[in-house]
């Protein structure tokens, strides 16, 4: 009890210091004020938890005071009323105050008020205390990643553990399942690295040239358009993190190169013989395959080893559709704010809608699918009509890729077939919009134009 401070507010002297000596000999801090003023200036003063206050003041009142104290701290009220004021004491209970004791004072009711208060602060912090541990345990989000699911648990757990260590992660995952976040995750969480550089660079948006020239950096005249020494990203990232997505597109050269960084930190700079250091924690990233890549001779199995140090797996949102609805309400925040609108929720139906759906596209779908709906809403939830692609979700939920080719097919051309099928899904959700496709896939343009001339991907409405 001695750590509860209790402050009493009368202009009688007789009840005031009635109150502070029965409060003293229960073992409470107790403190006295005559009026609202010094009140505020004793709270002000001390960490008080109680205050008891008569309603009738002078100058400020009992329920002024109970405003002020309700608006700027956390104590709890009881005011003290007069027979004929227990109306206004009722009133006041309405702004917030615990309870009220009818003059005369009964020491008794008054102990009992304040033990209920005691209770109430005490189940709080407990409710707070099993809040933050529960958070600890099974947090709904860890690092701009959201999601209490077990499978993002899992995802959590791996990064905690392994983020203050030196070590190179493979972080795999369809697009869109948020393999960038995470990289910036780990990041974050190494404590040795994150105030310096977080480096991110999409390997398949470049060039074999380009990229050489983006991660090693190059000298003077090293090739047509190279006017001066150019400092590359793992000299600008030293002591920091480089996350390398798409991972798959490095040709055989440049995997070379990058296996000699991760064996034994060196490099040169394109068209130099000097040998450079770097200490760069090195994070990849695909949506590939990368063994079924090694099979096919285009991944070098060493590298693969070297990269495959912790592997992380960032999940599908459809196998883990619990998340859905937290997705939904961040989303909902930012892209309200960004919009200048106060969108409360998704109506039921929709959300519905969107556990049902499968989600090709993953987070960065269900992204765009609520900035889209935040625009096109006029009210501050968001109903079905204000889903721009509102077909693609009253579609039953059904198989999307076709079957698999039977009889005696390359290992390469069962990989192929589910991917050409995925693509020709997006575009045609994205009525054929290929920087939209691209978005929702997680790739480049680029990337995305040279997927579709592989596949022989026809650029019109209907395949």
């Amino acid at each position: 009890m001695k750590n509860y401070s209790i402050l009493i507010v009368d202009d009688e002297p007789l009840i005031r210091e009635s109150l502070y000596e029965i409060l003293r000999m229960e073992g409470y801090q107790a403190h006295m004020a005559k009026s609202g003023e010094k009140a505020i200036k004793t709270l002000k003063e001390h960490e008080i938890d109680i205050v008891i206050t008569d309603l009738k003041l002078p100058q400020m009142s009992g329920l002024d005071l109970l405003k002020v104290i309700k608006k700027e701290c956390s104590s709890e009220v009881i005011l003290i009323t007069g027979y004929g004021s227990v109306e206004s004491a009722v009133e006041a209970m309405k702004e917030g105050a615990f309870d009220y004791i009818t003059k005369p004072i009964n020491d008794n009711e008054i102990k009992i008020i304040i033990n209920k208060i005691i209770e109430k602060r005490k189940l709080i912090k407990e409710n707070q205390i099993l809040k933050e541990i529960i958070e600890k345990q099974c947090p709904s989000s860890f690092c701009g990643m959201i999601g209490s699911s077990e499978k993002m648990q899992h995802v959590y757990h791996i990064i905690d553990s392994v983020a203050n260590s030196n070590a190179t992660i493979l972080i795999t995952g369809e697009s869109g399942t948020g393999k960038g976040m995470a990289a910036k995750a780990i990041h974050e969480s190494d404590q040795s690295r994150k105030n310096k550089p977080f480096v991110e660079i999409s390997c398949g948006a470049l060039s074999e040239t380009l990229l050489e020239s983006e991660l090693f950096g190059h000298v003077k005249g090293a090739f047509t358009g190279a006017i001066k020494d150019k400092e590359g990203r793992f000299e600008y990232g030293n002591g920091g993190t480089i996350f390398l997505d798409e991972i798959d597109a490095f040709s055989p050269n440049l995997q070379v190169k990058l296996l000699r960084v991760l064996q034994d930190g060196v490099f040169e700079r394109v068209g130099d013989n000097l040998t450079r250091k770097t200490n760069t924690r090195i994070i990849v990233a695909t949506n590939q395959t990368l063994t079924d890549l090694v099979v096919q001779g285009e991944f070098r199995e060493d590298l693969y080893y070297r990269i495959n140090v912790i592997a992380v797996h960032m999940p599908p949102l459809r196998d883990r559709k619990e998340d859905i609805a937290a997705i939904v309400e961040y989303y909902l925040k930012k892209y309200s704010k960004v919009n200048n609108k106060e969108i409360i929720n998704v109506a039921e139906d929709v959300m519905q809608m969107f556990k049902n759906y499968s989600w090709p596209g993953n987070i960065r779908e269900l992204e765009n699918a609520i900035e889209g709906a935040v625009i096109m809403t006029k009210t501050n939830t968001i109903n079905k009509l204000d889903l721009p692609n509102l077909s693609k979700f009253e579609q039953p939920p059904t198989a999307s890729l076709p079957p698999l080719p039977s009889g005696e097919v390359s290992l390469k051309k069962v990989v192929e077939e589910p991917e050409k099928a995925h693509i020709i899904e997006i575009l045609n959700g994205c009525n054929w919009n290929r920087n939209k496709a691209a978005a929702t896939l997680g790739v480049n343009r680029t990337t995305l134009y040279n997927k579709m001339k592989k596949y022989k991907i026809l650029d019109q409405k209907t395949l």
